[in-house]
């Protein structure tokens, strides 16, 4: 049952394509009277004598009743449309002077303007799909690489939806049961073992819990995956950045201490898009400008998801120096990449020796300056992120509301759980089952106390 959403029975209209001029722009109309306003303007055959999803040629007026343009009508009768009721997309030439006139018609036949995601609201108030999909509408639009726009086409085509009401279902069964002891605990019945509840309770935390890690990984293949590149001054960041980005962005010089403030930007790795921040150089100096510059660097990449340590193959001795800057100040949840660079110029084993005896594992060996091992880097890069493993019916957790929704639900099961294990009463187990219900619903817009109550109900045979 999704949750009442109240929308205005106004007939909208808004330009749907992005603004600005182009060869084409579409003009979206929906409400009860779609299909009678856009007659009132049209010029060709009567739109109110159109099949459902059908296209034909007329003309438009403008508000004063001046042929304004050619145009293209579609219509989608309801509920059969994108919002469930009366649609008519109009196609005209992408003039801004004719969508500005083509909607100032519109109004004045009619229809008012459309407020943000209006046409979005609707189609989830008629039904057509649920919150966390309707969220993901806005995400496939805003999609600019393959990984990003594969996981908002699952999350809309309903995966997560289908995940979530798995879980749903799993916790209404243990709220069931619970309730009804509660109404015949003056005949001490039990109509589950606790151990049975205790094994639902613990698969479903296990699920909730791994969906609210696997936000980690959404939010960064959606936003970009931020990568800090740091190290030592003259080692050769600002060359390795330009190579990634495959642009003369960072300015390149034999004088320590060039880059002195943050450069950023983002390039798009095998459908995955990456964020590379180029930091200062780390090094000990009396410079103020260069010193605020340094702490700039390491404020960066505690908050990078990956750091790029880049060290020059020929000056072993800066690793030990290094290590406390960049290994000192890193989490547990950040991967290090040690990038020994200038390797056709020196040999980088004693570098990589010295890494292999602090502790890093993923290290490339390349030669920035001619773009050797780059490639190898890119493929470490894409590795890292993990969208190269993501299959196809992973459910990825991308949007914030709906990881604190889940962290929240995985803490409110956690005390059922406890709540089990301590043999405590069935009403304080089942407020917070309810709680994590409560919780789940919020990100797909279901309402819960109704639907227990409907499935005490239908689905057990009380006696009286």
């Amino acid at each position: 049952m999704k949750e009442k959403v109240t929308v205005s029975n106004d007939t909208i209209c808004a330009v749907s394509t992005p603004p600005g001029t182009g060869g084409i722009a579409v003009v979206r109309v929906s409400g009860p009277e779609a299909i009678t306003v856009c007659d009132r303007i049209w010029h060709g055959r009567r739109l109110a004598e159109a099949v459902s999803h059908t296209a034909h040629l007329g003309r438009i007026s403008d508000a004063d009743g001046e042929r304004l343009d050619e145009a293209v009508a579609t219509v989608f009768r309801g509920p059969r449309s994108f919002t469930g009721e009366d649609v008519v997309e109009l196609s005209v030439h992408g003039s801004v002077y004719i969508q500005r006139e083509l909607i100032n018609a519109l109004c004045e036949a009619g229809a008012r303007l459309a407020e943000r995601g209006e046409f979005t609201r609707r189609a989830f108030a008629a039904g057509r799909f649920d919150l966390a999909q309707a969220e993901a509408v806005a995400d496939v639009i805003a999609a600019d690489t393959k990984a990003s726009h594969r996981l908002a086409m699952s999350q809309m085509r309903g995966d997560f939806s289908a995940e979530l009401q798995r879980l749903h279902d799993g916790l209404l069964e243990l709220v069931s049961l619970l309730e009804l002891e509660l109404d015949f605990s003056e005949e001490d019945v039990e109509f589950a073992s606790r151990q049975h509840l205790l094994e639902l309770a613990t698969e479903i935390k296990g699920t909730v819990g791994r969906l609210a890690r696997s936000f980690r990984t959404g939010d960064a293949i959606k936003r970009g995956v931020s990568v800090a590149i740091v190290g030592e001054t003259n080692a050769g960041k600002s060359t390795l950045l330009n190579r990634l980005l495959r642009d003369e962005k960072a300015i390149v010089s034999d004088v320590h201490g060039t880059t002195r403030d943050i450069i950023e930007d983002t390039v798009d790795i095998d459908g995955v898009c990456f964020r590379f921040i180029d930091t200062a150089g780390l090094r000990e100096t009396t410079d103020s400008i260069e010193s605020q510059g340094i702490e700039r660097a390491i404020r960066r990449m505690k908050s990078a998801r990956i750091v790029l340590w880049v060290l020059d193959a020929g000056r072993p001795d800066n690793v030990e120096r290094t290590s406390r800057d960049v290994i000192g100040n890193l989490s547990d949840d950040q991967t290090l990449v040690a990038v020994v660079n200038k390797t056709d110029a020196a040999d980088p084993g004693s570098v990589c020796d010295r890494l292999g005896r602090l502790g890093c594992g993923n290290i490339v060996k390349l030669a920035a300056a001619k773009g050797e091992g780059v490639e190898e880097l890119e493929r470490k890069l894409v590795e890292i992120s993990g969208a190269a493993d993501i299959r196809a019916t992973d459910v990825i957790v991308t949007n914030a509301r709906h990881h604190r929704a889940l962290v929240d639900a995985e803490a409110s099961i956690s005390r059922a759980i406890d709540g089990i294990n301590a043999s405590l009463s069935g009403d304080f187990i089942a407020q917070d089952l309810r709680e994590t219900l409560h919780h789940l619903s919020t990100i797909t817009g279901t309402i819960t106390t109704d639907t227990i109550l409907q499935n005490i109900f239908e689905n057990f045979c009380i006696g009286k």
